[in-house]
């Protein structure tokens, strides 16, 4: 009889050809996807040419230029341009172009093309996002995502797991960004390093799928290897008529053995933001010194949801942007802008004096569509907040949810959404 095992025990089980798996070993597993974008898979396509003259399955490779797109520069069209070449050349069938593309992370959900129990890697190290779904997915280096085109198949070491245990549930205005910087504020910035956070408990079931693909999506800001959660009604009821192939949903078994088990009552929790220059200097908003701004960016793979639009708007709504701020919103894919604009949502921005950008990584890596000069702060619905992150080295990034970002632009300091709605 197998071990108990958790959840990403179990896939990686099933996608090496193992009856069990301990945290520790060493494995070589069958993947489903591999991802790469516009900056990432420009240098695996160069190594995979080295050792391969065709992709192992062009249905299983996906590619998205979106973190300098659209081409803001030389450079990045060239980097772009060498991408839609080898899409072609491979006949890749998810290559998404411009003006069909999104925010990789918000993409390939809303496609259908992530599925409970599948093996995910990508070139990307936010690629833990899929982990919403029940999916166990990861980043991976150009290098790793090269020989992963030619062979379908790469390395682990299986992590051990991390339970988070999750009670009540959300009140107004709290999200799924606070749950995931208020567990990195308690377990730092190292706290899962290499291990799997593990998603669990009656809490699960309040929480929206836009809560939980934000709270997957940061769980390499704990340095986890990947975040998971469990397939439960709210799963099923977003993968239905999204997902077209057929998926294995997997459960931990109830003696899985875990490293440790944390807890977050959801119940308690109040809208918080995360201070330079790391993700775990977390505060409630509510115990900021008045801080002033000069931007806020709302968007991202980690926010830029369609949900975390709707809860931007209903702050702007009947209000002005700040004379002293720029307000940048970012929908994370064609599909969600469009939706944005069908229900008003970018009427109000426009009205309350925010731009509306095309979907777009951009301002999150000091990309471009909103670099930050010296001196000047941010509050951004992004996910990191490291020093020079989002432009100038001195500069500062204050990372929050939709409706704290929205409020702050509205009052031109960080504030709480209650200050404003």
């Amino acid at each position: 009889m197998a071990r108990p095992m958790t959840m990403t025990e179990k896939i990686f089980a099933a996608h090496a050809g193992l009856q069990e798996v301990q945290p520790g070993q060493l494995i070589k597993a069958k993947l489903d996807l591999v991802l790469g974008n516009d900056i990432t898979a420009p240098p695996a396509i160069k190594e995979f040419e080295q050792i391969s003259d065709k992709v192992f399955d062009k249905e299983k490779i996906v590619l998205v230029p979106d973190h300098f797109a659209p081409n803001k520069d030389i450079k990045s069209a060239e980097m772009a341009k060498t991408m839609r070449e080898f899409a072609r050349k491979h006949q890749i069938t998810h290559y998404f172009e411009v003006g069909r593309m999104g925010i990789e992370h918000v993409l390939l959900p809303e496609q259908g093309l992530v599925a409970p129990g599948e093996v995910i890697i990508g070139a990307d190290s936010h690629t833990c996002t899929y982990g919403a779904v029940g999916a166990f997915a990861t980043g991976v280096g150009s290098t790793d995502m090269a020989c992963a085109m030619a062979t379908g198949e790469t390395w682990f070491k299986v992590p051990a797991s991390i339970r988070v245990e999750l009670t009540g549930k959300l009140a107004k205005w709290v999200s799924g960004k606070d749950v995931i910087l208020k567990l990195i504020g308690m377990i730092g910035v190292d706290g899962a390093r290499y291990q799997s956070l593990e998603f669990a408990g009656v809490g699960v079931a309040a929480l929206t799928m836009t809560d939980r693909l934000t709270i997957a999506n940061m769980a390499i800001e704990a340095g986890a290897k990947n975040g998971i959660f469990p397939f439960d009604e709210v799963t099923k009821a977003y993968l239905a008529g999204r997902v077209q192939k057929s998926y294995t949903p997997v459960a931990a078994d109830p003696d899985a053995e875990y490293a440790r088990t944390v807890t977050i009552d959801l119940d308690k929790l109040t809208p918080v933001v995360a201070l330079p220059h790391l993700p775990e200097n977390v505060r409630p908003v509510n115990a900021i010194q008045p801080t002033p701004i000069n931007q806020v960016v709302i968007g991202s793979c980690t926010n830029g949801r369609i949900e975390d639009l709707e809860q931007a708007a209903a702050i702007f709504h009947g209000h002005q942007v700040h004379e002293d701020v720029r307000a940048i919103i970012i929908p994370g894919s064609q599909d969600v802008y469009l939706e944005a604009v069908k229900k008003g949502y970018v009427e109000i921005f426009i009205k309350a004096g925010a731009v509306v950008s095309t979907p777009t990584c951009g301002p999150c890596l000091g990309g471009h569509m909103g670099i930050l000069a010296k001196g000047e702060r941010a509050v951004a619905t992004t996910n990191r907040n490291f020093r020079g992150r989002m432009g100038h080295v001195d500069s500062e990034v204050y990372l929050a949810s939709p409706a704290v970002a929205a409020a702050s632009a509205v009052l031109g300091r960080i504030a709480g959404p209650e200050e404003v709605a």
